[in-house]
């Protein structure tokens, strides 16, 4: 089944991807911040699924951590088969009175570091004539949502042009853009989800298996659940006029339910 390398393994999206791809018997190279998290889970996916597994310690806010991950995924002595660009993380409150360190950490991770990684593997991987590179992106990316849909729009439509790059040479390419999903996402980032109505939560288990298929299907971009689908052909097809009223009102329906 080959090696998968998931960035943002130790939790949430990341750890379901690595669960999955472990019990179809990938080999994985699991990358995060935090060790012992990563090596509770490497540990247990070697001992239920029987795989090999790789522990790779790294901030991708860094750049020379980064690099490290990059030169693993050019490595042609232990070719990795499938790239999940995984690793985020939320932004809440207001960018013009917030930290604008925080933006930039965002931007370091969420962009920086996926073209960096996307870059490396899929230069290995065209030359072998095989393989996938999996961006976990947002249904925010079609969205007015703060700078996190500027980010996630980002990485949608550097997937899709990957995508088409990449046409005709055995590597496929795929923008997952889930809604809100079952994770610890949201707690992290310190937001309020209390008043979402539940059908418009995921379970991560759905979203991965989503991801994946399409992923297989050569779909550029992959929206899991119906509902979702629906949501981003009404944005797709309204004025970005309507698109940013709406916005504002969720956003500021999200701050006074805080």
């Amino acid at each position: 089944m080959g090696t998968a390398l998931v960035t943002g393994a130790s939790a949430g999206l990341g750890r379901a991807f690595a669960e999955e791809l472990a019990r179809r018997g990938h080999g994985l190279v699991l990358v995060a911040r935090n060790r012992d998290q990563l090596e509770e889970l490497a540990e247990r996916l070697r001992r239920e699924y029987a795989v090999t597994t790789e522990v790779l310690v790294a901030d991708l806010a860094d750049r020379a951590q980064t690099e490290r991950v990059a030169d693993r995924l050019r490595d042609t002595g232990r070719p990795v088969d499938l790239l999940v660009n995984n690793a985020g993380f939320g932004l809440r409150g207001s960018f013009s009175r917030g930290d604008v360190t925080e933006e930039e950490r965002a931007l370091d991770v969420m962009v920086r570091a996926v073209l960096v990684l996307s870059h490396a593997a899929a230069g290995a991987m065209r030359t072998r004539g095989r393989g996938g590179i999996l961006n976990v992106s947002s249904v925010a990316s079609f969205a007015v949502m703060g700078s996190y849909s500027a980010i996630k729009s980002w990485v949608t439509v550097f997937s899709e042009a990957l995508a088409v790059e990449l046409q005709g040479t055995g590597v496929h390419v795929t923008a997952v853009c889930p809604g809100f999903v079952h994770t610890e996402f949201h707690d992290r980032a310190r937001m309020n989800m209390s008043a979402l109505p539940e059908q418009l939560w995921l379970e991560v288990d759905q979203v991965v298996t989503t991801a994946l298929r399409d992923l297989d299907a050569g779909r550029a971009v992959s929206v899991p659940s119906a509902t979702y689908k629906l949501v981003t052909a009404g944005i797709r097809v309204l004025p970005r006029s309507a698109v940013r009223r709406v916005s504002g009102l969720l956003a500021q329906r999200r701050r006074t339910s805080r």
